[in-house]
């Protein structure tokens, strides 16, 4: 999602419902009125990387961190998954959920922050991060929520922009360092993962949406040994 971080936060006067949002409430205001300002922000198709990254891979549960519009988590249902699809914007979960719905499929909806959800911890086969926009903070808590959500012998995809992490601060207020990168969570690794993807590649971007413009993509996929 962080193409938008940097375009600003348009004003919108959509009030917030009250449905056991969990998290900071300025960063749902903020994400919510990116959505409000556009009837569609994404393409509506599954992001390029996640889709070759889980060819090989048996069906099971799955965590969508920052699942926006619900493209992602329509088509993990699609293909088997029991997907559990986590936002922090009211508006886009809306969205999801209706093309959920137009599907057929079901999701199990979290409208939170990653880092204030109450998630089972190292439950989920596959935890996909698709350019998410993870604050950064001194203990690392983001880093460490997305890892603690893994079963044992499950797999952490994360995919970010490339070069974005060494941009300049930028006058809208987006500066890199306050966010979280694939090499921080690398960082964190220890014996009991297993690295099976740490490369830039060119993006196989979908057609239309905001941040079609990357060209490469940042892919760390790491397995949880035990």
């Amino acid at each position: 999602m962080t193409d938008d971080i940097a375009a600003g936060s348009p004003a919108s006067d959509i009030p917030l419902p009250s449905d056991g949002y969990v998290g900071d409430p300025a960063v749902r205001a903020e994400w919510d009125n990116r959505y409000a300002d556009r009837h569609q922000l994404w393409s509506g198709r599954p992001n390029g990387a996640l889709v070759a990254e889980v060819a090989g891979l048996t069906p099971g549960r799955v965590l969508d961190v920052g699942c926006g519009e619900g493209a992602d988590a329509v088509w993990l249902a699609r293909a088997g998954w029991d997907v559990t699809a986590l936002e922090v914007s009211g508006v886009a979960l809306e969205r999801a959920a209706g093309h959920a719905r137009d599907a057929g499929v079901a999701v199990h909806w979290v409208h939170a922050a990653l880092t204030e959800a109450a998630l089972p911890p190292a439950s989920f086969d596959l935890v996909s991060a698709q350019y998410p926009a993870l604050l950064r903070t001194p203990d690392a808590a983001a880093e460490r929520a997305l890892l603690a959500a893994v079963a044992p012998g499950g797999v952490l995809l994360l995919v970010h922009h490339a070069g974005m992490d060494t941009r300049d601060a930028h006058d809208s207020g987006f500066d890199p360092a306050d966010y979280v990168w694939p090499s921080m969570v690398a960082a964190l690794l220890d014996d009991d993962w297993e690295v099976q993807v740490d490369e830039q590649r060119p993006r196989v971007a979908p057609d239309g949406g905001a941040g079609a413009h990357h060209t490469d993509d940042v892919v760390l996929r790491v397995r949880r040994l035990r």
